[in-house]
């Protein structure tokens, strides 16, 4: 497999690690979009949202939480933004799921979450609603 996080989960390309269990490792982004930019991602290769196990996704999770945490103590960060894309379409660039965090400041010009705020169609946000609702499976 040519993926660049099991190259770096393998050993085989080196990573500022953050932190590193069994299921999930943490590491310094080297393209940082803000000052302490670190990724999450799971051992076992998934692709996407789509792809994880439950279990993995349910250890990646937790490690965002602690993580995030962390970085916004040891930063005194303002904020933090998570993010996780899913697919081309969404912008993702390595096809293996990561979950960025992002410490955030005010006034930092990280224009993550600058989309303009327009009221939507309510029919249509209702009929897709209720196209969602029929396609969720049973909760376990």
């Amino acid at each position: 497999m040519d993926c660049v996080f099991c190259k770096i989960i393998d050993g085989q390309i080196p990573a500022v690690k953050v932190l590193d269990e069994e299921l999930v490792l943490a590491f310094m982004d080297i393209n940082p979009a803000s000052r302490g930019h670190l990724l999450v991602i799971p051992k076992n290769h998934a692709e996407n949202i789509f792809e994880i196990s439950e279990s993995d996704l349910s250890a990646v999770t937790k490690a965002v939480k602690r993580c995030a945490r962390a970085a916004k103590e040891a930063l005194n960060a303002g904020g933090i933004t998570v993010l996780q894309l899913n697919g081309k379409a969404s912008d993702q660039v390595v096809p293996h799921l990561h979950v960025h965090i992002m410490p955030r400041w005010e006034n930092d010009g990280l224009p993550v979450s600058s989309w303009e705020m327009e009221p939507g169609d309510m029919e249509e946000i209702k009929d897709i609603a209720r196209k969602i609702k029929e396609r969720l499976p049973s909760g376990s």
